[in-house]
């Protein structure tokens, strides 16, 4: 659609004023420019460029930038390099050899006329710009990766930036008012609740360390917070992100290295909270829903800290006492992201303290429900249907267009499948139940699921096994893949979940489940789980593994009565 090209010349003033003699649209023209070096890039665009130019020339953060990449096109317009500007942005975040060094001040996501075709322009311009040196990686491998996906740097989806908005104009007002404050961030696999986490402690980074004498873009949707009064707000502001789940949690981590402004050491475990010599700012707490009631822990000494960390901060050992209790103590404000449909342990927080908690911030209108679907090629649609599904609430069969959708009879047909779909577009994996003993963990040269002549081994990572070599031959567990995106997901369905013809039902099988600590009596609380209660945890278990796939979802169900049930709806 269009004829580009790019301008690459060192970042001087004497080359910054060549340029204006060689082509005038350097002072008059909308562009999009990319300056790097020294491990650092900022993306910019602007409709005097050479002017722009000779303005970062004089920060001290952008002048030991040693070269300027610039992209004309003579149908450029405003909106189309604000959104090649927001393209490459993300991009080079997630490509990793760079330090981006834009702060994130609301990435533009808007329509415009022609947005699809200049689109296929963008991949264009990538290509050159990858065969110029600006990034090491082709665009699927970036898109593929942890550090694009868990990027700061996200356009938001309309409900994202309407709750971080209001999100921040609630939090300034506390802050000036003295306030405490708690915030209840609600939604479904795929709405982006670990994306607003992320963005909210970049964004907070940002607006504390701001050069409030750089201008103001007045196009990003955040940049009200750039101006005198809110970053003296932010002085010796600590703000920690909390993420229970041990894989997501080093995802992260790796994330922040990589992001100006941010640490790995800021991301933490509800037990660092709970021994941490200074109370909080601000908690961020991501899959909430996930933190811990006293419960039998994964590892022996888990429970003494858990004790002790009850006596550190209450004074006693309080059995009631849940690690929810551990961030409100130790912050003055609080904000949670929640799925209460994605509690998958006995040891999470009961379903009545998740709903609390929402309740409590709808009543005192903190309380933001994030509803468009990010992951799920199909909709947040595909999602409520897959859960209505496994609680027999759905009674009749929906279609998803443009959804590859597939029930398979014989596992290594869809194993073949999805080796098929990890060629095209890669990020193609294996899930199943707990249904099957880990005894590979002792034994590596052991199976530990053996399905029609096949045989299959658990993760053999605990932590990052999506992106680990040879997990495209292996079978992740829940604990690897929940707040994980897949390409496509190819869920094996065990034996953990039965169906009972005569009365119509999903039942659990206690004797097919092997979590270890899926189906544990709560001693301390007296709290002993009927079938019942765990196949509430089952159920949840697989409504997360069945909506992973972005593009597609492949199901083999072991067992003969539940696979034909399913096939009347999947």
């Amino acid at each position: 659609m269009t004829s580009f090209r790019v301008d690459q010349f060192p970042f001087t003033a004497g080359d910054v004023r060549g340029q204006i003699d060689l082509d005038p649209r350097f002072s008059n023209w909308p562009v999009v420019y990319a300056l790097d070096g020294d491990g650092s890039v900022y993306v910019g665009e602007s409709l005097n460029v050479a002017g722009r130019l000779r303005q970062h020339l004089d920060s001290p953060d952008r002048r030991k930038l040693q070269c300027a990449r610039v992209v004309i096109d003579e149908t450029f317009n405003k909106s189309v390099c604000l959104d090649l500007e927001s393209y490459l942005i993300r991009l080079l975040a997630g490509d990793g050899r760079f330090q981006v060094l834009n702060r994130n001040d609301g990435i533009t996501n808007s329509n415009y006329y022609g947005r699809e075709q200049y689109q296929s322009t963008f991949r264009a311009i990538f290509d050159e710009l990858l065969a110029r040196g600006l990034f090491t990686r082709p665009i699927r491998e970036i898109e593929n990766s942890d550090l694009f996906k868990l990027s700061p740097f996200k356009a938001l989806t309309q409900d994202q930036a309407i709750a971080v908005d209001d999100i921040l104009t609630g939090l300034f007002d506390d802050l000036t008012s003295g306030a405490s404050s708690r915030i209840v961030i609600q939604g479904d696999p795929g709405t982006g609740k670990t994306v607003v986490a992320v963005f909210l402690m970049k964004l907070l980074s940002d607006i504390k360390n701001a050069d409030l004498t750089e201008p103001v873009e007045g196009d990003s949707i955040l940049s009200e917070f750039f101006v005198p009064g809110f970053p003296e707000l932010l002085d010796n502001f600590k703000v920690g992100l909390v993420v229970p789940q041990q894989s997501l949690r080093k995802s992260i981590q790796k994330v922040f290295k990589h992001t100006p402004g941010l640490q790995a050491s800021q991301v933490l475990t509800p037990f660092e909270v709970g021994k941490n010599d200074e109370r909080f700012d601000l908690l961020i707490v991501d899959e909430a829903h996930r933190l811990n009631q006293r419960a039998n822990q994964a590892a022996g000494p888990l429970n003494t800290m858990f004790r002790d960390t009850n006596i550190r901060l209450f004074g006693q050992d309080d059995p009631s006492l849940t690690q929810l209790d551990w961030i409100d103590i130790m912050s003055k404000h609080q904000i949670y992201l929640v799925d209460g449909a994605q509690a998958i342990r006995p040891a999470d927080l009961p379903a009545s303290t998740t709903q609390a908690l929402v309740d409590t911030a709808r009543h005192e209108s903190r309380h933001y429900r994030l509803a468009s679907q990010m992951r799920v090629a199909a909709g947040q649609d595909y999602v409520r249907y897959v859960r209505g599904v496994l609680d027999g609430s759905v009674t009749t069969r929906q279609s998803f267009d443009g959804y590859d959708l597939q029930m398979f009879e014989d596992v290594g047909e869809m194993r073949a499948a999805l080796l098929e779909r990890e060629r095209e577009v890669g990020l193609a994996r294996m899930l199943a139940g707990y249904a099957w003993r880990w005894v590979s963990k002792k034994n590596p040269d052991a199976f530990d699921i053996q399905l029609d002549g096949l045989g299959l081994r658990w993760n053999s990572a605990d932590t990052d096994w999506v992106n680990t070599p040879g997990s495209v031959d292996e079978v992740g567990s829940i604990h690897t893949i929940q707040g994980y995106d897949l390409n496509y997901a190819g869920v094996i369905v065990g034996m953990d979940l039965r169906y009972d013809p005569d009365s119509g039902r999903i039942c659990f099988d206690r004797a097919n489940y092997f979590d270890p600590r899926g189906t544990t009596n709560n001693r301390v609380l007296g709290i002993t789980y009927s079938d019942d209660d765990i196949i509430q945890f089952v159920r949840n278990i697989y409504a997360v593994l069945l909506t992973r796939g972005i593009l597609g979802t492949y199901v083999y169900v072991c067992d003969p009565p539940l696979r034909e049930y399913l096939e009347r709806f999947l």
